[in-house]
């Protein structure tokens, strides 16, 4: 594919824009404020704006770090602010345009290669890999020809499915009355579309403030100027944006400021009322603390909209479920928290997932919710009741998971929608057994006469038997109609980064021997390619033709004019010349131990492996440990590290230059993707690197401070993830497209890939590890149906060479009442939507713009909860149950590592946390937003789970605060990436020789990230929670041993979110914040 066919998409410089961002529409920068875009629907609520706020004093703080809040005098001894001067936005300014992507690869020439041999070896053990596959949805059973439908809905009321995280809970009202057969009943007819009404634009309200940070400084926000209104193709974001999106940039000026807390000392400081302080605790519960946790429902108290088997069925489902509360009382996700007395609000497990209110038989139909999660489980019939909710909504997915059983079927006939393309699923309605009618757009099809026959029971004539209707997650063998070109075979491409600095850091050895024991082990069949590329100032290519006997090394120094001395014999079959390969592995470290090489051709290397693998497609992994400063592509150091503490805005969090991300745009139009391994004490800019990935949707990962013999935990770490890397699944030259019923439209895209067309990503390469996120809006009223449906469908080559299409389907209801809104809010899913706008807003704007835009939507949606859905006014800061959590994540997220000030955070470690909550799945992402707390000390087998006659304790999830901590005990961090083992000063003899096999404390020895092997029942029970928190996850968590004296020890207090640091306010003082603001 030729660069020309990129232009319009993505790309950074100058000239025309491409569609790889949180982009605007090009029409709203010349739109005056308030003016709307000429499209009926109301412009949307956006809290990724910023507001400003007068300075607190900075008497406000004490000055040691992490001082929980004392007891003192009631809240209500709690004065009102005094007066503050107030500050105004100054107005929105225009972002420069951006260059399409022009390849950077020149041909050919004529030139001379330099030829030395390395060494010969013997071929390594076989290792093993293993497959996981999806347990799918129970199956129903059709009766008789008549009674109300337990499968499909109404044509009208088809809808996108929703996923829960766990077991099904009692279902809600019903869809629409259809037959038992998903016939419409006698006299009943689809209600009509009625056109949508045209919208007003809403009043503006005064704006919020941030909340105060450092106690020496003002807020990040207090002089920070707004975001200019995105155009199509900005960096930050990866996707295009209509007009009314969540994201939209509103063009007016600010509202006056409003001014923080009082600028007080700490001990006047309004305190932990006695209630807040000595609330019990829930009583533990069954539900176990890791990731699959949020497979379980809530456990504090009824669930909502609950209703007994044999209840109204599709036919009784309203458009608004606010009548449930006459029946049921108030659903607990709408029990009114005040925040600020109910202290224990964390629950003793994981959060889960909230559960859609559907029929129970649309609801054991639903997607998973590991695999594909709404912010709004009811999604609002309008948009203006969105924004009134004050919530985005949008879609988080994981669509290559590793699924426990996955459905695939084989046809010659893949049974789709002729007008908008949809795949048959578990919510179409059948008309009759010839026609069924689309849940997205609803026209009416034919039944195929194929799909009459059921494979599964053999049967003829109940085509709303077979699995594709069955199952909202299944995986399609796709006929020839699917492929452009015969699928590729796997094609694997090394670039290894050699200088001095590479071979110092040790990892070659190791990257070489963990390929040696998985080469057996590569996904793949008898086509399966790989070649080796190495550089350092110069470029080594490796010829391995089979007849060889030992690899041939060949030089080319011309960086500048890059071109392939041999382009037949550099990438070959692995099965014919897999010895050859064997013999370099065993080779390659001692080749170039003795460089002293400190130069680094990265971009040269990429060019030359970019041509490599333009022809097939493929995976490039390019390892790379210093700043590359030669040829195309050189950086210099943007870092100052004077500055990595500082209160004010971070600056280079965008690319020094656009070639990695025009390299990567070439990459996605030849089917290659590349993924970067960065390992390096040093800065090496992976704002500009990362592009590489970000765009050819690559992955990156980082190893900071990696050595062989000074960081083993690092060194484990990269172990354990290289494997994982090389062995698990892989599917090549994907496009994904996500559809959703008319009405909603999609507008924002979040991860790592490259916007094709409007709605088309293009997937060089998609891993089981990968999410992603989408905003929506609602661009019709959806006023005439009970329920929508989204449906992700993910084409792929798989590593056999099969083409495959993996489809999900997902259905919501449709409420009218903001209430219902609020209840149906998945208070993670909107958490980990908001990290992502966040990023983007970081980079196209600055840090303290996304920091304050994040304080806003957490001021923004309890305001609207308290102004419109409460029908009691209360004093406090009211929550419904199913937010309670909301402030919490949202000061998780100011003090995560991505988006913290004050505290010293070295640039490409911001980065590279900027970009795991953008491409994690959000079952990881929320790790690393707030990590998990548990005591170790006193384990027992109390409620543990038994796992392949393993026993794993299940202790509970602590609140994220030193009073948790005890001198006497041991406590787990598990931060996602990273676990701190923090062992008491007095913490008991029995665990400190039962698990760390030590005599005394003192004897704990400074740097231990390794559990001993005990053989006591302490050292087991641990043990096995450790490695089961491990296996909850496709990446290694290094474990970090840690005493009172520890230099890590400042690590683990940075994650005890709840308290005070020197820069950030506690969570009571936060809950003071935001009720100060509401309450205005």
């Amino acid at each position: 594919m030729s660069t020309a066919g990129f232009n319009s998409q993505n790309g950074t410089g100058t000239g025309q824009t491409y569609t790889n961002g949180p982009s605007q529409n090009p029409v709203a920068l010349q739109q005056p404020p308030g003016v709307g875009y000429g499209m009926n629907h109301q412009p949307a609520y956006n809290p990724m704006q910023t507001k400003v706020l007068g300075p607190p004093s900075p008497a406000l703080y004490a000055s040691g770090p992490y001082q929980p809040v004392p007891p003192g005098p009631q809240l209500g001894s709690y004065p009102p602010p005094p007066a503050q001067p107030l500050l105004t936005r100054p107005p929105i300014g225009v972002l420069p345009s951006h260059t399409p992507p022009q390849s950077a690869s020149p041909g050919p020439g004529p030139r001379q290669a330099q030829a030395t041999p390395p060494a010969q070896a013997t071929p390594p053990p076989p290792a093993v890999t293993s497959t996981s596959y999806y347990t799918g949805p129970p199956a129903w059973q059709y009766a008789a020809p008549r009674g109300p439908a337990p499968n499909h809905v109404n044509p009208a009321a088809a809808a996108p499915p929703h996923m829960s995280h766990g077991s099904a809970q009692p279902p809600g009202p019903g869809a629409p009355p259809t037959s038992i057969h998903g016939y419409p009943q006698p006299g009943t007819a689809p209600p009509p579309m009625n056109p949508p009404p045209p919208h007003t634009y809403q009043p503006n309200r005064p704006a919020y403030g941030p909340p105060p940070t450092a106690p020496p400084a003002g807020p990040p926000g207090a002089t920070g100027t707004p975001p200019p209104p995105k155009v199509d193709g900005d960096v930050a974001g990866n996707g295009p944006q209509a007009p009314n999106s969540y994201n939209h940039v509103d063009n007016r000026m600010a509202g006056a400021a409003q001014p923080g807390p009082p600028g007080r000392h700490l001990g006047h400081y309004p305190s932990l009322p006695p209630g807040y302080q000595n609330t019990l605790a829930p009583p533990p519960s069954s539900l176990h603390p890791a990731l699959q946790a949020a497979t379980q429902p809530y456990i504090q108290g009824p669930q909502p909209y609950q209703q007994q088997p044999g209840g109204p069925g599709p036919d009784q489902l309203s458009p608004s479920m606010a009548a449930m509360s006459l029946q049921s009382g108030t659903p607990e996700a709408l029990r009114v928290v005040n925040l600020l007395q109910e202290r224990n609000l964390l629950p003793p497990a994981p959060v889960p997932a909230p559960t859609p209110c559907l029929t129970q038989d649309l609801q054991k139909l639903n997607c998973s919710p590991e695999v594909f999660r709404c912010t709004l489980t009811s999604i609002p019939q309008t948009q203006s009741l969105l924004n009134k909710a004050k919530l985005p909504l949008g879609l988080l997915l994981h669509p290559f998971k590793d699924l426990s059983q996955l459905p695939v079927v084989t046809s010659s006939t893949i049974v789709r929608c002729r007008s908008c393309r949809t795949y048959i699923n578990p919510f179409v309605s059948f008309l009759d057994q010839r026609r069924w009618k689309c849940n997205l757009c609803y026209r009416v099809n034919d039944v195929p006469e194929e799909f009459m026959y059921n494979p599964v029971s053999r049967s003829y004539g109940e085509p709303h038997k077979r699995p594709e209707v069955q199952n909202a997650t299944i995986e399609f063998i796709a006929p020839s109609e699917y492929m452009l070109r015969p699928p590729q075979p796997a094609v694997y491409l090394f670039v290894l980064d050699v200088s001095h600095n590479a071979v110092e850091t040790g990892y070659l050895s190791v990257f070489c021997q963990s390929l040696l024991d998985n080469i057996n082990a590569l996904p793949g069949d008898s086509r399966t390619k790989v070649g080796f590329i190495t550089f350092d100032s110069t470029i080594h290519f490796y010829n391995l033709q089979e007849g060889l006997s030992q690899p041939q090394m060949l030089i080319v120094s011309d960086i500048e004019d890059i071109f392939l001395p041999t382009p037949d014999s550099l990438l070959v079959n692995l099965n014919e010349c897999k010895e050859l390969v064997q013999d370099l592995l065993k080779s390659l470290p001692n080749l170039f131990e003795k460089t002293m090489e400190t130069q680094s051709a990265l971009g040269s290397a990429l060019q030359a492996a970019f041509k490599l693998l333009s022809p097939t497609g493929g995976r490039m992994s390019v390892f790379q440990t210093q700043l590359p400063n030669l040829g195309v592509g050189a950086l210099q150091s943007r870092e100052d590290p004077n500055q990595r503490a500082s209160a004010k805005d971070v600056q280079h969090l965008s690319p020094a230059t656009d070639f990695y991300k025009k390299l990567a745009l070439d990459c996605s139009g030849q089917q290659v993707a590349v993924d970067l391994f960065l390992l390096s004490a040093q800065y090496c800019d992976l704002a500009s690197l990362g592009c590489i990935s970000r765009f050819s949707a690559g992955s990156v990962y980082y190893y900071p401070s990696y050595h062989h013999q000074h960081n083993p935990a690092q060194v484990e770490r990269f172990q354990r993830d290289l494997k994982r890397y090389l062995t698990r699944k892989i599917g090549f030259e994907a496009v994904m497209r996500i559809r959703c019923t008319k009405g909603l439209s999609i507008h924002t895209f979040h991860g790592n890939f490259f916007v094709r067309s409007t709605d088309l990503l293009s997937l060089p390469n998609v891993n089981p590890d990968a999410g992603f996120a989408v905003q929506m809006s609602i661009e019709e009223n959806l006023d005439d149906m009970q329920v929508v449906s989204f449906q992700a469908a993910l084409l792929y080559t798989s590593s056999k060479g099969e083409r495959r299409i993996r489809v999900h389907t997902m259905c919501l209801p449709v409420v009218s009442s903001l209430s219902d809104v609020f209840a149906g809010a998945d208070v993670q899913a909107v958490t980990g939507l908001l990290a992502c706008m966040a990023v983007d807003r970081s980079v196209t704007s600055s840090l303290s713009d996304a920091r304050d835009a994040m304080t806003n939507a957490a001021i923004d949606s309890l305001s609207s909860y308290r102004q419109s859905a409460l029908t009691i006014q209360q004093p406090g800061l009211l929550a419904p149950a199913c937010l309670r959590l909301f402030p919490l994540y949202i000061l998780a997220l100011l003090k995560q590592k991505a988006f913290r000030t004050g505290t010293s955070t070295r640039l490409d470690e911001r980065v590279f946390a900027m970009y795991q909550l953008k491409y994690q799945p959000l079952a990881f992402a929320m790790l690393m937003i707030h990590p998990a707390l548990y005591r170790l000390d006193d384990l027992s087998d109390e409620g543990a789970l038994n796992i392949n006659e393993r026993t794993i304790p299940q202790p509970r999830v602590l609140q994220l605060s030193v009073e948790k901590l005890s001198r006497e005990g041991a406590f787990l961090m598990d931060a996602g990436l990273v676990m701190y083992l923090w062992i008491g000063r007095n913490c008991h003899q029995n665990f400190l020789s039962q698990v760390l096999g030590v005599s005394s404390y003192a004897a704990v020895p400074e740097k231990l990230c390794l559990l001993p092997e005990l053989d006591t029942a302490e050292s087991q029970r641990t043990r096995a929670l450790v490695s089961w928190l491990r296996d909850q996850r496709p990446f290694f968590p290094s474990l970090h041993i840690i005493r009172d004296e520890s230099q890590l020890k400042p690590h683990f207090m940075q994650n005890m979110i709840e308290d005070r640091t020197e820069s950030a306010l506690s969570y009571y003082e936060f809950l003071l914040h935001l009720q100060q603001q509401i309450s205005k």
